[in-house]
């Protein structure tokens, strides 16, 4: 496993703090392999093995439809020793209702849990009911390109070309582990984008009309980095005899971006020190999303770039406008 000192720097800032540390991103961009980092460093500074409970909520070992209490129960039947315990626990999201039991957890038992989570049910409003004040929320991303380079320690490219690959190919883990070509590295990205889609977006939301979702999807991935208008998508799909409505696009916009598929920037009126609603710009999670779904094209570069920029802006805690 390759380390990434940023998130490990956060989670030892809170270790111990009494908050649930919720780290939430798309899927597939690191957030178990963190916890895993977490758990041997807990290992080497003495924790005993039995007071880490691992575990993961996607795993064949739980059935679909599991309740709050069950999970309580689960965890609870493993704390069989008194003491400290550091519970961690990936894509929690998976258990309705999952922040009562992490309440009662925080609650009736010595322990410094962390959770992740891929999509909107883990950031619901139930949150604030049962854990207001009692949770920190760390947004994970896709590698940047100094992490890239980490992962790609051993390779012979030079640094410049390491950029023009990291550029083409993407910063999800699994694509910079590999030595996968373009074209492989697409189709790795692509299974991760029909993940999320089917899982955290049609299936949940019960979209009817696949075709005409992922023609918007499609309009956003080739216009990242551009001011947007729900009335231009709508108008452009009209003249491709299709017709939804502003409302419609709007829930997909919301949707997408639960999943952490697409960011956000809003548009700032700098005169009036408002937040404007219209002609805001939105970035893909990573630029792989992009060429995975459209193909690679050599114009797009510079929106990638600029994609590139605007989380590398995140990652160092600004808010973009």
């Amino acid at each position: 496993m390759i380390i990434r000192p940023r998130y490990l720097d956060i989670l030892t800032t809170y270790r111990d703090v009494p908050l649930v540390k919720i780290l939430s991103g798309i899927r597939r961009c690191g957030k178990f392999t963190i916890l895993e980092i977490l758990r041997k460093e807990l290992l080497e500074s003495g924790t005993p093995s039995d007071h880490i409970i691992s575990l993961r909520y996607t795993s064949e070992n739980f059935d679909d439809g599991m309740t709050a209490k069950e999970m309580y129960q689960g965890i609870k039947e493993k704390m069989s020793d008194v003491g400290w315990y550091y519970l961690l626990l990936d894509e929690v999201q998976e258990v309705d209702g999952w922040e009562k039991a992490i309440n009662s957890l925080l609650e009736d038992a010595d322990t410094d849990i962390y959770v992740t989570g891929s999509n909107s049910k883990l950031m619901s409003s139930e949150i604030s009911t049962y854990l207001t004040g009692r949770y920190i929320s760390i947004p994970v991303y896709t590698l940047s390109f100094a992490e890239y380079l980490a992962f790609k320690k051993n390779s012979r490219l030079s640094e410049k070309e390491l950029l023009n690959e990291y550029i083409r190919m993407g910063g999800f883990p699994i694509v910079a582990l590999g030595n996968f070509d373009e074209r492989s590295s697409y189709q790795i990205v692509e299974g991760i984008y029909t993940s999320v889609i089917i899982s955290d977006i049609t299936r949940r939301h019960q979209v009817k009309n696949f075709d005409l979702f992922n023609r918007v999807v499609r309009y956003i991935v080739e216009n990242v980095g551009k001011t947007f208008s729900a009335n231009v998508i709508v108008k452009f799909l009209k003249n491709e005899g299709r017709a939804l409505s502003v409302e419609t696009v709007y829930n997909y916009l919301e949707w997408l971006e639960k999943a952490f598929v697409i960011y956000r920037c809003p548009r700032y009126d700098l005169q009036g020190k408002l937040v404007l609603k219209t002609q805001e710009k939105f970035y893909l999670a990573d630029a792989a999303l992009k060429y995975s779904i459209m193909g690679f094209n050599p114009k797009s570069i510079a929106a990638m770039l600029e994609n590139i920029v605007y989380f590398e802006l995140r990652r160092k805690g600004y808010k973009s406008s």
